[in-house]
Formats: C-alpha cells, sequence, structure tokens
C-alpha cells in the first residue's frame, strides 16, 4: 500500500518561515505530479502548489514569491519552503501525488495532513 506522510507543520510568528516534507512510502514505480493543498477552517480546499516529476511548477497567487515547491524523485519525497508567512496561511496541509504502482496503473494517494498555524 502506497503512503504519503507530511512532516513539519507547528506554530510560527508571522513574516516566519516553516518547511513541509512529504514522503512516500510503499512499492512504488514513479511518481507523476505532486502538489500541495491547503483547507483553513470553514474554508475549501485549495491548490497551494503542484510540481511536476520533469520540475514544472505552478503555484496559486496568493503564495508566489513565498513559498517553494521542490522534489526529490530518488527519495519519493516533496517539500514546500514556506516563507513570508502570514496568519490567512494558517491552514492544514496535505500533499497528493499520482503514483505509478506495480500493477502498472496510477493511482491518487493523499496525505493525512500536517497543520500550519502562523500567528503571533
Amino acid at each position: 500500500q502506497v503512503r504519503l506522510v507530511e512532516s513539519g507543520g507547528g506554530l510560527v510568528q508571522p513574516g516566519g518561515s516553516l518547511r513541509l516534507s512529504c514522503a512516500a512510502s510503499g512499492i512504488i514505480i514513479n511518481i507523476a505530479t505532486m502538489g500541495w493543498y491547503r483547507q483553513a477552517p470553514g474554508k475549501q480546499r485549495e491548490l497551494v502548489a503542484n510540481i511536476t516529476r520533469s520540475g514544472s511548477t505552478n503555484y496559486a497567487d496568493s503564495v508566489k514569491g513565498r513559498f517553494t515547491i521542490s522534489r526529490d524523485n530518488a527519495k519519493n519525497t516533496m517539500y514546500l519552503q514556506m516563507n513570508s508567512l502570514k496568519p490567512e496561511d494558517t491552514a492544514d496541509y496535505s500533499c497528493n501525488g499520482h503514483v505509478l504502482t506495480r500493477e502498472l496503473r496510477y493511482v491518487e494517494v493523499w496525505g493525512q495532513g500536517t497543520l500550519v498555524t502562523v500567528s503571533s
């Protein structure tokens, strides 16, 4: 069974930084597009950023210039460097990946989420 596990969330003051990680485990041939999503209380889940296997990236307008998504294909791990954090960045952050399994089919996998709280 393929799993995605996030880490790195926590409490940070406005203007601070955090780095989230998303590690995949299980029998994985490769992972295509991976992405970070977030859901704030009372709001719908939204895409924060995604990255293709070759490294092409896409960001939500609200995080452009502040967040950087990256991945290490050899380690099946994705990262989100978050700088200049704002209170409105407070949310539960989940990672998502389209994983090619040993059955040679792609399955969409979600992590359990990690909470980021930006507050003074």
